[in-house]
């Protein structure tokens, strides 16, 4: 398994201080939230994206791509019913992959549940379609820069669109596009009327990236999940993709979090 974890954990903490820890306790991927780089990616500049890059990789760490990637901004929606907002949020995640490949990465993980809820009166189809017309601002910039959209399932108690796996499959197979894939969350699926293992093992052919974290909002190992039964479905699945901790409770402390989310996670892999 190749074990990530997300760098909004580490907050307050320099760059080159979140890859050196990181790597110091095995891990070999850092995935980022833009957030913690600039309020808009366009900020960053070529030369900080550089910058960023080489620290990573001076300890032994790859930035695998970018998550939360419309949180703490606006403007932005993926189901808005003005085309001018769908084209600018299309074209603002086609930055986003430019990003995520200068830094070194070929991942962007679609969660950002506030910029994808359908307002009062909008129809799943009609906000279907609209994310359609969204997304499709953006293909052409995976292709060039070669990375993969993940679309990411929320629960229904974070957001009223894309509340499954299969919801995401069913938008991903109408876009019919080699760079978007699915990604699947440990805390999302646990809203799923299947079990976690058996949704992995349905989904394997679109999954491109996975969260490890319990539905208590703390990371593998910290809440009731068991997660050897997961880790059986990824081997099942012969997943080879990045296993990343993403937590939202980041107590006790970013260090506890995350030594002790990799050494759970590495006894559950066998």
């Amino acid at each position: 398994m190749k074990y990530a974890i997300c760098n909004e954990t580490f907050e307050g903490w320099d760059h080159a201080r979140v890859c050196a820890r990181v790597a110091e306790l095995g891990y070999t991927g850092l995935e980022v939230a833009p957030f913690t780089l600039a309020p808009l990616i366009t900020e960053v500049s070529a030369a900080r994206r550089a910058e960023l890059r080489r620290q990573a990789e001076a300890a032994g760490v790859q930035i695998i791509g970018l998550h939360w990637l419309l949180a703490k901004t606006e403007g932005f929606h993926l189901t808005s019913s003005d085309p001018a907002v769908r084209k600018r949020t299309g074209e603002y995640l086609a930055e986003l992959a430019y990003a995520a490949a200068d830094l070194g990465g070929d991942i962007l993980v679609l969660g950002s549940p506030f910029q994808r809820n359908l307002p009062d009166g909008m129809s799943h189809a009609q906000g279907e379609e609209y994310a359609l017309d969204t997304l499709r601002h953006c293909l052409p910039a995976l292709e060039r820069s070669r990375v993969y959209l993940c679309l990411e399932p929320l629960t229904p108690a974070e957001t009223n669109f894309m509340t499954s796996a299969a919801q995401g499959v069913a938008l991903a197979k109408q876009l019919a596009h080699p760079f978007v894939k699915l990604h699947l969350d440990v805390k999302a699926m646990s809203a799923e009327v299947a079990p976690t293992p058996d949704v992995i093992r349905a989904n394997r052919d679109w999954m491109y990236h996975f969260h490890a974290n319990d539905p208590n909002k703390r990371g593998p190992g910290f809440g009731p999940t068991d997660f050897k039964p997961i880790f059986q479905a990824l081997k099942d699945v012969n997943y080879t993709g990045w296993v990343s901790v993403e937590v939202f409770d980041y107590s006790p402390d970013p260090d506890t979090i995350a030594r002790e989310s990799i050494r759970y996670m590495r006894e559950c892999a066998g």
